[in-house]
């Protein structure tokens, strides 16, 4: 599991460290098919709305998007996987 939190989107240093501890957290949780995954984020936190970056608010709202992304994850079965055959 790999995480990009540039800083366009996460000023913070701090707030880049809890949002890719969320990840790592949540990536355990989930169910996700063996395989190489990298989660990118596209789009910033409201500083008015998420004021401390290690708010309890802040990881709840990372938590929810990333469980949503992690359900939305096709599962990948070993035929569909190249070079796998199934003789």
């Amino acid at each position: 599991m790999g995480a990009l939190i540039p800083k366009r989107w996460a000023k913070r240093a701090v707030t880049r460290n809890t949002i890719r501890r969320q990840i790592y957290a949540v990536s355990e949780d989930c169910c996700l098919p063996a395989a190489a995954h990298v989660v990118r984020l596209r789009a910033g936190f409201d500083r008015k709305l998420f004021i401390s970056a290690t708010s309890e608010v802040l990881k709840a709202a990372v938590r929810v998007e990333l469980r949503q992304l992690f359900e939305r994850a096709p599962a990948l079965r070993p035929s569909s996987i190249s070079g796998a055959s199934t003789t």
